[in-house]
């Protein structure tokens, strides 16, 4: 036996023996740089694209920088960004809500007739819209859970439901398309300053729709990362089957998804009606759009199981900001939705690559 061959021989089982006792690092334990955690965030894509649409109308508009611009704002951020929160939850969890626009118009139109018929105080009807808000909402999250079939056909159903209800209860019980004016009933000042009122500060007005945004950014985010619910959500976004295998409970899920929409809705509805007095039954139409760009832009997939609150409201800025921008510009509005559609696809590439980047450096 040669000297290599006894080298050899006695290093093989302590070779052997090393790298057995060598420890495996835990992934679950394993540090995350900073850069690795901001490039995982969903939001991260329209935060530079609401960055780069700010510096771009502040250099282009002259008063777009004024306090009372950015006031305007970001009113015309959160009567998007209200309905952007439930909207966006409900894409991560894998499904979209084609009936939220004229929602908005329903609720507010049950509010408004139920307290001029029945010459209630106006909370009264305040309080029946939500409930039947809510009911709606169940109903759809009810259907496509038994039924099976895609939400964009239960939701497509409901949608030309609402309309045809808004237009022919509205003219059956008004005689028109509008509803009569309940601005000198009892109960509608206070209504009004809970739900269209201003906030004067710093000689600035705000609409309180922004407090009530803020607020729903805020309790939309509690739900995704500090709950039992947020996993669930995005359990049923990412692989509903395997979410079920686990024990989520993915028919209650989607439907609470769902409920919260209705709820998103019922509150642009009061504000939609404590703002006007009054409401047109044809409005909403197309708005339900608005809500699904505002969540796609704040890094949402439509295949589910990725996106964040804070991303829509991002997204909800992001609108606001163009919707107002080319006003201050003074450009023709006629190129408003082309530059939205633009900014839509940018930001849908942008968020691609950034989870692909994401997915490199982990």
């Amino acid at each position: 036996m040669t000297a290599g061959q006894s080298a050899g021989q006695s290093a093989g089982p302590n070779a052997v023996e090393q790298k057995a006792e060598t420890p495996v690092a835990d992934e679950r334990i394993l540090r995350t740089s900073p850069l690795k955690k901001l490039l995982a965030r969903p939001e991260l894509g329209s935060v530079v694209g609401a960055l780069a649409v700010f510096v771009f109308f502040a250099l282009i508009a002259d008063g777009f920088l004024r306090a009372a611009s950015l006031s305007t704002v970001l009113y015309a951020s959160s009567t998007i960004g209200i309905m952007a929160v439930p909207v966006a939850l409900l894409m991560i969890g894998g499904e979209f809500d084609l009936s939220a626009g004229v929602l908005v118009t329903s609720s507010a139109l049950i509010s408004s007739m139920f307290s001029y018929q029945m010459t209630a105080n106006t909370w009264v009807g305040v309080g029946v819209s939500l409930l039947v808000s809510l009911a709606i909402g169940a109903f759809n999250g009810f259907m496509l859970t038994r039924t099976k079939l895609p939400s964009f056909i239960i939701t497509l159903g409901t949608f030309l439901m609402l309309c045809g209800m808004n237009l022919g209860f509205t003219k059956l019980i008004d005689g028109t398309v509008s509803t009569k004016t309940i601005a000198d009933m009892q109960g509608f000042s206070s209504a009004r300053a809970v739900f269209a009122s201003t906030v004067t500060v710093g000689g600035v007005d705000f609409k309180i729709t922004i407090l009530w945004w803020l607020a729903l950014v805020a309790l939309g985010s509690w739900i995704l990362l500090r709950t039992r619910v947020g996993n669930w959500i995005f359990a049923v976004g990412g692989n509903e089957d395997a979410a079920r295998a686990v024990g989520v409970p993915v028919a209650k899920t989607k439907i609470g998804l769902y409920m919260g929409v209705a709820f998103g809705a019922w509150i642009s509805g009061q504000h939609l009606l404590f703002s006007f007095d009054a409401v047109q039954s044809g409005e909403g139409v197309g708005n339900e759009l608005i809500y699904i760009i505002a969540a796609v832009i704040g890094g949402c997939l439509i295949t589910g199981g990725y996106g964040s609150a804070v991303g829509s409201a991002v997204g909800a800025l992001i609108f606001g900001m163009t919707s107002k921008g080319i006003v201050f510009a003074e450009w023709n509005p006629d190129w408003f939705k082309f530059f939205l559609g633009a900014m839509l696809l940018l930001a849908t590439l942008l968020n691609a690559w950034v989870r692909k980047r994401a997915e490199a450096t982990t």
